[in-house]
């Protein structure tokens, strides 16, 4: 059960605001995972700040740790073993993948209270578009209804699948904004395979809305569910950009 817990992990005061990095260009999935392990080290030995990293992927798809192989319909994209909780997922351009990595061990060591934040982060920025995006008990993510499609039909249009290592967790989020719909025929997403139940995006719902825009609607809601702004970066690394909290509009 999730909507019987609060949401909402703050840091406490005095703690290092938390880095929020932009990648300019699509990442190699290895290149992540092995940049998540070395950051998560570094926050976990107190040597790094937490972060969140903003970025797209390649097209691809990656398996969870409950994956099943026959959820993998057509193989068109490379498949990777995740190491994050979940099932099959795709990953691709127009997607806004948010890797969190934050210590828990700090913050509070609850896992599924920082998952139901995670989820209530996306609502929140979805609100923003007026999308009313909403959390099942029975399925991960948030999802959007869609009566207009058929009677209980509801469409993804997020998914959440983290990892937690010395308490500091790995993995996120991906949201929808504009990737290629029919990607996600390849596999099963999540293991979910009624009718009522597909996949949406932003735009699919008829928003013009940029990545840049969904930039700021999740910098705009991250402070009040994790406790204090985040800061703005320079380009300390290839493929990074700047994205400045003073200009996060507000609701």
């Amino acid at each position: 059960m999730r909507d019987d817990l609060t949401v909402g992990m703050p840091a406490a005061a005095g703690w290092p605001a938390v880095e929020w990095r932009v990648a300019d260009r699509p990442v190699a999935y290895e290149a992540a995972l092995a940049f998540m392990d070395a950051r998560a080290a570094a926050i976990a030995a107190g040597r790094e700040p937490e972060l969140v990293w903003l970025l797209e992927h390649p097209p691809l798809y990656t398996a969870g740790t409950s994956a099943q192989r026959q959820d993998i319909v057509d193989a068109r994209f490379p498949v990777f073993e995740a190491g994050r909780g979940g099932q099959m997922t795709y990953h691709g351009p127009g997607q806004r993948v948010a890797y969190v990595m934050l210590d828990l061990k700090r913050r509070g060591p609850d896992v599924r209270k920082f998952v139901a934040t995670l989820e209530e982060w996306i609502i929140r920025a979805l609100a923003r578009f007026n999308v009313r995006g909403e959390r099942r008990e029975d399925r991960i993510g948030v999802w959007v209804r869609r009566p207009e499609k058929a009677e209980g039909a509801e469409d993804k249009i997020a998914a959440i699948g983290i990892r937690v290592k010395q308490w500091v967790t790995l993995h996120g989020i991906s949201l929808n904004v504009d990737p290629d719909l029919t990607h996600f025929s390849g596999i099963v997403p999540c293991g979910i395979s009624e009718q009522r139940y597909g996949v949406t995006s932003l735009i699919d719902l008829g928003l013009p809305v940029s990545m840049a825009d969904v930039d700021m609607a999740l910098l705009g809601e991250f402070e009040d569910l994790f406790g204090y702004a985040v800061a703005s970066t320079e380009n300390t690394s290839p493929g990074a950009r700047s994205l400045n909290s003073s200009a996060v509009p507000s609701r």
